[in-house]
Formats: structure tokens, sequence, C-alpha cells
């Protein structure tokens, strides 16, 4: 393992983060901070795997698996912040915050470039392996990675395409993969990062450490800064409706809905 490279791109991640900040005090849109960050994990992805001792092959496979990643995210979340429309999660920290949320958020932002530091070593360790591309294992790595870049894709297009529909002001959307988990664009997310342990088990001897992208990830996403401030405005913007759907869908494993009986008796 490089330390040195890692280091290197540890300390880019802090500053680009910085940079994300000044961005975030400048527009007052902290929608570009996550674009930013998608940015930047991407590029740190790439640095780590350019320098990788893998073979060509595994590493051209991992490049293009996180370049996908990156590009699209990065997009998707840079496009609806054009819209001008906060982040209520954001908005939500900056708002308890108060009079300190300038460098809480600063301090925030690093912890976030702690995090890509996570998903980028996750990265290196994938492509930092001389087995060739033809284990069993590396398919299933390359069919989680697709499979999770398109679940994801479709669910952030089914509630784009939501949200322009008439009900959707007072509404929560339920339509296609959002009818069998409230967040399925979050359990790809997490889904995605399962992909590079595949890539990098049965490598060096520090490989498992690249378990700790999925473990990071499902952390965040389930308990910290994704589905907790996230329900938490919707309970505030939708009450009973919201409180309802909690309890017939499951929060972010995809299942099976549960049927509830109505105010009539009748279940549903």
């Amino acid at each position: 393992m490089d330390i040195y490279l890692l280091g290197i791109i540890a300390i880019a991640l802090s500053g680009a983060m910085a940079g994300a900040w000044a961005i975030q005090r400048a527009t007052g849109l902290s929608g570009w901070i996550d674009t930013i960050w998608s940015l930047v994990v991407g590029a740190g992805g790439v640095a780590a795997i350019i320098f990788a001792n893998g073979g060509n092959t595994r590493r051209s496979v991992v490049f293009i698996v996180i370049a996908l990643w990156s590009l699209r995210l990065a997009s998707h979340i840079g496009m609806r912040t054009r819209g001008a429309k906060e982040d209520p999660r954001y908005a939500k920290f900056i708002e308890e915050w108060g009079d300190s949320a300038a460098w809480r958020l600063f301090v925030f932002l690093q912890v976030q470039a702690v995090a890509a530091f996570v998903l980028v070593l996750a990265v290196y360790l994938a492509a930092d392996n001389d087995a060739s591309v033809s284990r069993p294992q590396d398919f299933l790595a390359i069919f989680v990675a697709f499979i999770s870049l398109g679940g994801e894709t479709l669910s952030d297009y089914q509630l784009a395409r939501f949200r322009k529909s008439p009900g959707a002001r007072n509404g929560i959307c339920e339509v296609g993969l959002w009818r069998y988990s409230r967040h399925p664009n979050y359990f790809f997310e997490w889904l995605f990062w399962c992909c590079f342990p595949l890539f990098a088990l049965t490598g060096p001897a520090w490989s498992w450490l690249s378990v700790l992208a999925p473990i990071m990830m499902y952390w965040l996403l389930v308990h910290v800064s994704g589905i907790p401030p996230l329900e938490e405005y919707m309970l505030r913007s939708r009450g009973d409706t919201f409180r309802a759907l909690q309890k017939r869908v499951n929060a972010f494993f995809p299942g099976p809905r549960k049927s509830l009986p109505s105010p009539g008796g009748e279940v549903r």
C-alpha cells in the first residue's frame, strides 16, 4: 500500500471540501456540497487507480465503475441544485446550528472529507490487486456495480417524475421502486460500495480494509445524515400521511409492502 500517495489524496480531499464550504457560503445552496463531494470522491478514486499496482484490466474495470458513479451522481445532484431548491437535510442542520453554522458546517465537511477518504481507499484496494479479472467474485462485483447504478438511476428518475405530477406537493412517492422501500436510492447507493470489497478481497493482506466503505455508508445513510434528517422533514411536511407510509413500507432494504387496515376496516 502506497501510504505516501494516500496521504496526498487525503490532503487534497480536505482542501476540496474546504472549497465546497466556501461555495456554499457564497451561494447559500447546500446542494453544491454533495455535487462537489461526488466529483471529489471520483477524482480521488481515479488518482488512486492510476498509481495502484493491479493489472491493467483490473484497473480499467475499477476506473469505469467509479467514473460512472461519480459522473452520474454529480450530474444528478447538480441539475437538482440548479433549480435553487435547498436540501432539507442541510437546511435543518444550519437552522439548528444558528450563529455557529459557518464554522460547524466547515467541520462537518471535513468529516465528509474523511468519509471520502474511506471510499477512495476502498477503490484503491480494489485496483491494487494482482489477480486477473477472472474470479467469480470479480464478475459478481461487476454485476453488483451495474445493478446498483441502474437501480439508483431508476429511483432518481421515478422520484423526479413524481415531483412533476399534480399531487406531488402534498403527496408521497410510492411508484416503482418507491413502493418497496422508502429510500431505494439510498439502498442502491450503499449496494454500490459493496462491489469494491468483492474486487479487493484475496488481494494484499490489508485488502480487508475495503469493507469499511460499505459499513460506513450504511451507518451514514441509515443512522446519521441520510434517512433520519430526511424522514424528520417528511414527518413535519406530510404528517400522518408519511407515518402511514412508515408502517407499510420498509425504510431501507426493499421488501414486500405490509398490509394495514384502513379506517373502514378494509385491508390495503
